[in-house]
Order: structure tokens, then C-alpha cells, then sequence
């Protein structure tokens, strides 16, 4: 199954009071194994940026000054993200940015049904423990030293690392990938069309042949005093 992890960075808390979505950042998964693909962009979010938000991602209103505006990328995002499921930590926030940005489009919101929420599986896995990202990829011993401020590709790879981990761990890959083609298809154009296909093999064969049959019927009538066959002689 495809999915897509992903974050954003955004000027604020609240969509509703003008805040707006300035990165995003997504990884795709092919059946819990992460593909190479992803899709990066920052947006010029036509407001001021607050200084405690700056401070969070370090995304300045000089940087963002050049940037596109959504709108102009909002196409080339959603056939990014298809109509995969969407894996976010705190996903209510993320999906409350994307969606806000969507309408003010005029495109449709996507639909909360396809919204995995990390904090959510972490916390029936976890009762009781720090949720945020970094205590969990601590937990998990997931190497985040270069993580100096918030970026939103960054925080994906994270999450990604972490929602395997989350959902059954690093083993759940072993033996899935036949080689390095598997997960992308051949026309070099990632995996969001995969259909997998592996070369057929002949089954090997596990039955003795005639000659070995015989060969062993002549061993067997070497052996003296079989231990088998006192056991038939005693039913």
C-alpha cells in the first residue's frame, strides 16, 4: 500500500485567524518502505512572519519573499499525494493548514478519512509517555542530531522512521524487495503507478526420482534388524 508522510511549518498555531502554511514536506512509503521519492516546497505566505515562529523553523520573510504562492503549487502537490493515505504527527494540525490552503484555492478539502495520526498510535502504544517527536525517535533510538531547527522534509524522514517502528518495526521490510528495482517502475517515474511484477521461476523439484527410489530400496534391504521393522511386526 502507498502511503505519503508528511509535515509542514507553518507562521502560527490557528489557520482560522490568518496563520498560513509556509513548507511541506513528504516522503512516500510503498508498503512500509520508504521509496526515495518525495515532494519538497516552500510558500510565500503574504503575511508577516512572527519571530517566535521563526525561531521554531529559522523560514525568515526575506527567504519566503521569492517563493510561489500555494495556489501555484497546489496542483502539483495533490498528484503528489493522490489518493494515498496521509501520515502526519499532531495530523488535526497539518491537515487543518492544508486543508485551509486548499480552499482558499478553491479546491475541495481532502477527506479526514485518509488522516493517520502518529500521536494517536504512539499513544495507545505508549500510555502515559511523552508524544512529541523528539522523545519518540529518543524512545526509538531514531538519530536526529542533525535536527537543528524544524524543517518540514527534515521532520518527515523522521516521521517516517518512526511510523515504521510505530506499526511493527524495521523487520516488517526483510525480504520483501527482490532487488533494487522493486518499488519503482520502469519508466523511472517513481512508484505513485507501481504495479510489481517479479520474473516467474520454474518450482524446483522435491520429490525423489525413479533412480533414487531405487537406490534407496537397495540401502533400506542392506540394513539388519530394522528398528521399523519390528514396530510392524508388533501391530
Amino acid at each position: 500500500m502507498r502511503e505519503i508522510i508528511f509535515d509542514t511549518e507553518t507562521t502560527g498555531f490557528d489557520p482560522l485567524t490568518g496563520d498560513r502554511m509556509v513548507e511541506i514536506g513528504c516522503i512516500e512509503m510503498v508498503g512500509r518502505i520508504m521509496t526515495g521519492e518525495s515532494y519538497h516546497a516552500y510558500f510565500n505566505p503574504q503575511r508577516p512572519m512572527p519571530a517566535a515562529a521563526e525561531q521554531v523553523h529559522g523560514l525568515s520573510d526575506r527567504f519566503l519573499s521569492d517563493k510561489p504562492l500555494f495556489a501555484h503549487k497546489a496542483e502539483e502537490l495533490l498528484a503528489f499525494l493522490g489518493d494515498s493515505p496521509l501520515v502526519a504527527h499532531n495530523a488535526s494540525f497539518d491537515f487543518g493548514f492544508l486543508n485551509n490552503e486548499l480552499q482558499q484555492c478553491g479546491l475541495a478539502p481532502i477527506s479526514m478519512d485518509r488522516m493517520v495520526d502518529t500521536v494517536a498510535l504512539a499513544r495507545i502504544k505508549h500510555p502515559g509517555a511523552k508524544l512529541s517527536l523528539d522523545a519518540l525517535c529518543t524512545r526509538y533510538g531514531i538519530d536526529r542530531s542533525h535536527r537543528v531547527k524544524h524543517g518540514a522534509l527534515l521532520d518527515a524522514e523522521l516521521l517516517a522512521q518512526l511510523y515504521i517502528e510505530l506499526t511493527g518495526g524495521r523487520q516488517i521490510g526483510l525480504g520483501l524487495v527482490d532487488d533494487g528495482s522493486a518499488g519503482r517502475d520502469s519508466s523511472g517515474g517513481g512508484t505513485r503507478d507501481l504495479v510489481r511484477t517479479r520474473l516467474f521461476r520454474e518450482p524446483r523439484p522435491h520429490s525423489a526420482s525413479p533412480e533414487e527410489l531405487a537406490r534407496h530400496s537397495e540401502f533400506i534391504a542392506k540394513i539388519k534388524d530394522a528398528l521399523w521393522l519390528e514396530s510392524e511386526s508388533a501391530l
